[in-house]
């Protein structure tokens, strides 16, 4: 077999902006507010500064704005809270993204559920998270909506196909499979409606299961896990992890073994990370739109 088409996720992310940076002017231009995402950062960790910086220019880039909100490493659960009701309740703040991971002496699980719904544009809010299953997004979350976003942008359909998620985390795994099995997550019909199988740690067979997958997610945090042998010639990969392996970035896939057998890859890096960061540029002029829709429905009812 012929090596795999490689799904650029760089050029992929880069059309995307292009949409809504056109879609936010048009807003502005008809009298919208300029949407704003809040970046909240706890600590020092050199990754996580990095990752907000990239938002801060990927919001400039599209002509959205942002602002960011440092707090030291030894704030409390409760400093914090304080903090995100503070943005909650300020109606210039649109979206809010806390960055994680958050020291481990931080309620994570209680900060995350703490943002409110309408500016909750990770998603990850559980009100956000039962209407997703319910087949009724608000928000899709940034994640698996790239690994979507790819897909269909590449025409990719997944209608019908034997999806194997490995991961079954909250970020990405379980939100992916949801939107997998849906009827449709604002895609069309084929890029849902796949039938999907969630692998994890404690999965017998796992090599048997991801063998029998025409598309195979890897979203793990470990590297090269998904070797040539546990991929059938021909499925599509998408490797969502991102490690660093002594001074290389390294996925969860034996990139260099499946893209000589694979039909479709994507790389890392340059695979699904920009696309994540566009989905959630995508998510904050939404949220915008959302709360500038409720703050009328008000003014009307009053």
């Amino acid at each position: 077999m012929t090596n795999a088409l490689v799904l650029d996720g760089k050029a992929t992310a880069l059309q995307i902006r292009k949409e809504i940076e056109q879609d936010t002017t048009a807003w502005k231009q008809g009298g919208g507010p300029t949407p704003t995402l809040a970046a909240v950062l706890v600590g020092d960790d050199p990754a996580s500064q990095v990752y907000v910086r990239n938002k801060e220019r990927a919001c400039v880039s599209v002509g959205l704005a942002s602002q960011l909100f440092r707090k030291p490493h030894a704030t409390t659960t409760e400093e914090l809270l304080d903090l995100l009701n503070t943005l909650n309740c300020d109606a210039e703040i649109h979206g809010i993204l806390v960055q994680l991971p958050l020291p481990a002496h931080i309620d994570t699980q209680a900060v995350l559920d703490a943002v409110h719904p309408l500016k909750d544009v990770d998603a990850f809010a559980p009100e956000n998270v039962g209407l997703l299953v319910q087949g009724r997004p608000r928000f899709l979350p940034c994640t698996p909506h790239g690994v979507l976003q790819i897909l269909a942008r590449y025409q990719l359909p997944v209608a019908g196909k034997h999806v194997v998620v490995v991961g079954r985390s909250d970020i990405v795994g379980k939100p992916l499979a949801n939107m997998l099995l849906q009827k449709d997550v604002g895609l069309g019909p084929d890029f849902a409606n796949a039938t999907v199988t969630i692998c994890h740690s404690r999965t017998a067979n796992m090599a048997e299961i991801v063998r029998s997958a025409d598309v195979v997610v890897a979203a793990v945090g470990q590297p090269e896990l998904i070797t040539t042998e546990m991929v059938s010639p021909g499925a599509i990969v998408i490797d969502v992890g991102i490690n660093r392996v002594d001074s290389r970035l390294v996925g969860d896939v034996d990139y260099p073994g499946l893209s000589a057998i694979a039909r479709a890859i994507t790389p890392v890096p340059g695979g699904i990370g920009p696309l994540t960061i566009a989905m959630l540029l995508s998510n904050t002029l939404k949220a915008c739109r959302l709360q500038n829709d409720a703050v009328k429905a008000l003014a009307t009812r009053d």
